[in-house]
């Protein structure tokens, strides 16, 4: 959801200001606990090279999962509006991105800590099996690190396989989950 004016305008409504482009709305998954209070920032701004930011949630601290010791991590969401496919914002923005903060990948450890970790968690209202994508992403409706920044995004948004709203399926994730803990001092976006 954005502000304009004091109204709040769902963002998948807007339709393509540019008929020469076609618009995606791409909900961006982050996540870190190596540190995160830059790294979370530092992907946030690189993201801008890719399109325009639309919204950005609050940042939550939540325990490790599958692999416990370690850190905690940060987690937060973005909408950016890109003109790159699903596909092509994966390849080229978001492995670059994570190459630029260092993301190293453990085959041995898939749940070990990571400067940072960007998953499309839902694009658009498309459904996507393939290209090495899984879009919606399935961690929506069971981990609350996820489905609480993405419904701090766009709380009406319906889920494309499940027919249920943002809002609905964070609260269920939120009662099922880690416990999360607000983490006000660390912003995406600067003061």
């Amino acid at each position: 959801m954005a502000e304009q004016n004091g109204q709040t305008k769902n963002l998948r409504s807007f339709s393509s200001h540019n008929s020469a482009a076609r618009w995606n709305y791409a909900y961006i998954s982050l996540g870190s606990n190596i540190a995160p209070e830059a790294n979370l920032p530092a992907a946030y701004v690189a993201l801008t090279r890719y399109g325009a930011i639309q919204a950005v949630s609050q940042v939550w601290e939540s325990a490790p999962v599958g692999f416990d010791d370690q850190p905690n991590f940060l987690n937060a969401a973005v909408l950016l509006e890109t003109e790159l496919s699903a596909v092509e914002l994966r390849r080229t923005a978001i492995a670059a991105i994570e190459r630029e903060l260092k993301r190293q990948r453990d085959p041995a450890n898939p749940n070990g800590p990571r400067t940072i970790d960007l998953d499309i968690s839902l694009f658009n209202s498309e459904i996507i099996d393939g290209d090495g994508l899984q879009i919606p992403d399935a961690e929506i409706v069971t981990r609350p690190f996820v489905a609480v920044p993405l419904a701090e995004l766009d709380p009406e948004y319906v889920h494309p396989v499940n027919g249920r709203t943002l809002r609905a399926i964070a609260e269920e994730a939120r009662k099922l989950g880690p416990t999360m803990r607000l983490r006000a001092d660390v912003c995406l976006a600067g003061p």
